[in-house]
């Protein structure tokens, strides 16, 4: 299973939990996108990816999220959950002035997109169709 092999990359370190993990708050339908365990930092890592530039907006949500989970699932003995919203970009400052008073650990990070992929790596990375049938057996 290729999310097996990517969190066993990421430290071998992440559980697995869920993606498109429901969260039960207030009679609302919401969904985080991943739900990930670390075992070493003993805490739920919420994972909301965003397919445009990162606005404010998210890590109010993402806050929520957090107080969610540390509310309803977190065990005593664990320490408090860690967001991370990945965007297709963001402007530095302006996730700075969000974050600076917030008192939850969120993170951002970036991803880019090809319109082509380089020759070098096509034989090495799934194709489309292959992907899409990788998604189809997580659900």
């Amino acid at each position: 299973m290729k999310l097996r092999k990517f969190l066993i990359e990421m430290g071998g370190y992440y559980a697995y939990i869920g993606n498109q993990h429901y969260v039960d708050a207030a009679g609302d339908d919401n969904y985080i996108d991943l739900l990930l365990y670390h075992r070493q930092l003993r805490c739920l890592i919420a994972v909301d990816l965003k397919v445009g530039e990162f606005i404010p907006e998210y890590a109010g949500k993402m806050q929520y999220y957090l107080s969610v989970f540390d509310y309803k699932m977190k065990l005593p003995d664990e320490n408090p959950s860690i967001g991370i919203i990945i965007c297709r970009s963001k402007k530095r400052m302006k996730v700075e002035y969000t974050l600076k008073t917030s008192n939850v650990p969120i993170g951002v990070a970036t991803y880019k997109m090809h319109d082509e992929l380089p020759n070098e790596l096509r034989s090495l990375l799934p194709s489309p169709d292959e992907i899409e049938a990788i998604i189809k057996e997580l659900d």
